[in-house]
Formats: structure tokens, sequence, C-alpha cells
């Protein structure tokens, strides 16, 4: 069973229009649910959205990257648009020295091997990072997001564009369809 917890479902929502009857702009604190892909510059796709339920995300706080943030802004439900998103307005510049040696019981009974990338609970929340070298009592890790210093190209579309509610600004994040259910 499906439950909704905001406003009418995600085919409905397409159609959401502003005080005078036009088709919502993205701005900031828009709730917007998109699809995207994701590659290199003339490279394989590394990912893609199209293959599971759409992206929900609220504009203006933080919840992607800011060169794809940057260029929804001013779009409205029914857009698809391709960008090039440097490593500045991606995941930054590779930095040297992130490299960290991680106890083995971190990883619980998982099994790890080098070039495997893992999500774990760090102070500062989950961090994707790359497995370097498994030993017996520890494992080396990059902290480097794992596309850090990569120029990404992604091709997206715009499926609709809403106004946040109160809960969903004060929390930071879409509730509902495609966000956080509590």
């Amino acid at each position: 069973m499906r439950v909704q917890i905001h406003g009418p479902s995600l085919p409905e929502r397409a159609h959401y229009v502003d005080k005078l009857g036009l088709k919502m702009k993205i701005e900031k604190n828009s709730v917007v649910h998109f699809h995207y892909s994701v590659a290199e510059p003339g490279q394989a796709q590394l990912e893609s959205s199209y293959d599971r339920d759409a992206m929900a995300i609220l504009i203006g706080h933080g919840n992607i990257i800011p060169g794809l943030e940057d260029a929804m802004m001013g779009r409205e439900a029914g857009e698809k648009f391709s960008i090039t998103v440097t490593p500045d307005q991606a995941y930054g510049e590779r930095q040297d020295g992130l490299n960290q040696r991680v106890p083995r019981k971190h990883f619980k009974n998982t099994k790890i091997a080098p070039g495997m990338q893992v999500v774990l609970p760090t102070s500062m929340g989950p961090r994707p990072m790359t497995v370097l070298k498994v030993g017996i009592s520890t494992v080396d890790v990059d902290l480097n997001h794992p596309m850090a210093g990569k120029t990404l190209d992604f091709s997206t579309e715009i499926l609709s564009v809403r106004e946040a509610t109160a809960e969903e600004l004060e929390h930071g994040h879409v509730h509902g369809d495609g966000g956080v259910q509590h």
C-alpha cells in the first residue's frame, strides 16, 4: 500500500501552477521531481535515475551539486536539458591527504575489496569512500568523493515543480513521494 503524505500523486504534480495560473518555475524553496543521467564527457553513463523513482529535491538547501541546481533555476515541468558541470560546481577537486586507515570492524561482515565504493557513517553524516587496501584489522580508504575531480555531463528531465510545505522548509528536505518518509 502506498501512503501519500503531501498533495496529489506525481503525475498530477506535473500540472502545478502558481497563483496566476502559470506553470511554476523552479526557484529557491521549490520542490522538484526530476530524472537524470550522468557521464564523464565522451564516456559511458555512470548513473541514471530513469530505472528507478525520480529524484525529489528541495531547491536552495544544498541537496544536490551546485552546478546542476543552478542549471534548474527558472525551468518548469516538462523541460529537458543537458549541462556540463565542472568539478568546482560538482564534487570538488581531488585532494591529496584524504586517505585514512579505518578499523575493519566498521565494515561489519561486508566483503570488501580494493576499488569498491562504500558509504560509512561519520561524525558529519554518511560519507562515500573508495577502498584502497584491505588488511586483517584495518582498511585503507580514500575519502575523496568518487566523482571528485571529474567534469560531468548531465541529461535532465524536470517532471514536476511545486511549492515546499512549511515542514519541508523547516527540515530542509522533501517529504512524501521521492523524499523522506517521516
